[in-house]
């Protein structure tokens, strides 16, 4: 018996589109200093942001995006039906705590940097399915936290591989609603789990990218859509490696993405200037894109459809260190200005 509300095998069209009524972002100086800067809503001058820890300042950059996201829409916490929120810390502390701050029905997720649309289509689903009216995805990343917990230690200053990409310190907050004149997210492609046997934690974008092209042709074939069919087609943070994989591998399935397609990793640092070696990463790397840029060039009318893919390199200390491959996914969701 078929579902309503899907199309094809993998793909959720939306009956009544979720819209998203307000955005917010919060980003740290590395990333501000870089090409979108202007278009985040705050970017803080230390990564401390005047916190003992950096974990307490990834908590607070994602309480205060939920915050800001929240007033943009004029809207109090308790108007709030779900909080949805994850991080890429273990536990996702930053989430966790976050969430007893803030009082919100809490859902926390773990996508790794597939959180933000993770989140978003999950979100469309509860309000789409009459279950909210008001929902928050967020997410949060540090370049600090991640790199203590996953790697090494800043102070200890270890040389980084050409292929390794530089954690996203920010976190972006959206809320949907069901009605408003913001744009509207009208499919939701869930992404699955794949796994090419890739062992090393500094190359994440050789292993996400096979699980980002396996959800964009799905969708392509659950749709009957192609790369014609969007403005932008845009990955989570797959970086500059992942994004020349995944260019090859569509090409090899007969799609031709060439005009049209970016990675929210390339486009948040100067790779020339910043030295960030592949690009971005992080959970706050696509959020954060989406929330400030791609945000902006939607309600300008510059953009009228994206497909937007966030991904995921689902790895841990442990698995890594006992010499598990890393598993990627990627969650695909159509963000359309109708």
């Amino acid at each position: 018996m078929s579902a309503p509300k899907r199309v094809g095998q993998h793909t959720i069209q939306f009956a009544n589109p979720p819209v998203i009524v307000a955005t917010a972002s919060i980003v740290g100086p590395k990333e501000g200093e870089g090409p979108l800067g202007n278009t985040f809503d705050m970017v803080i001058d230390d990564s401390y942001f005047g916190e003992e820890t950096w974990e307490k300042a990834e908590r607070k950059m994602l309480e205060e995006a939920v915050k800001m996201v929240i007033a943009k829409a004029q809207l109090k916490p308790q108007d709030i039906d779900f909080l949805l929120a994850g991080d890429l810390l273990n536990q996702t502390i930053s989430a966790n705590y976050a969430a007893r701050t803030l009082g919100i029905p809490f859902l926390g997720l773990y996508g790794a940097c597939s959180t933000m649309y993770e989140g978003m289509a999950l979100a469309a689903i509860l309000i789409d399915g009459g279950f909210a009216h008001h929902v928050v995805a967020a997410c949060s990343s540090h370049y600090d936290t991640a790199e203590r917990q996953y790697r090494f230690p800043t102070e200890q200053g270890v040389q980084r591989p050409p292929t390794a990409q530089w954690t996203v310190t920010g976190a972006g907050a959206v809320l949907m609603a069901p009605v408003g004149n913001g744009p509207r997210i009208t499919h939701a492609t869930i992404g699955r789990v794949l796994d090419v046997g890739i062992k090393d934690p500094n190359d994440m974008g050789s292993a996400m990218a096979p699980a980002a092209v396996d959800t964009i042709v799905r969708h392509f074939q659950d749709t009957g859509r192609g790369p014609v069919d969007y403005d932008l087609i845009i990955t989570g943070d797959l970086g500059r490696v992942g994004h020349e994989i995944a260019t090859k591998l569509l090409g090899e399935q007969k799609y031709d993405v060439s005009k049209n397609y970016s990675d929210c990793g390339i486009l948040i640092y100067d790779h020339e200037r910043q030295d960030t070696h592949a690009g971005g990463s992080g959970c706050a790397c696509s959020a954060v894109v989406f929330a400030g840029h791609l945000m902006g060039k939607l309600n300008e009318g510059r953009y009228k459809r994206i497909l937007g893919v966030g991904t995921g390199a689902l790895l841990s200390t442990t698995a890594t260190q006992q010499g598990e491959s890393i598993p990627g996914i990627g969650h695909g969701v159509v963000i359309e200005k109708l």
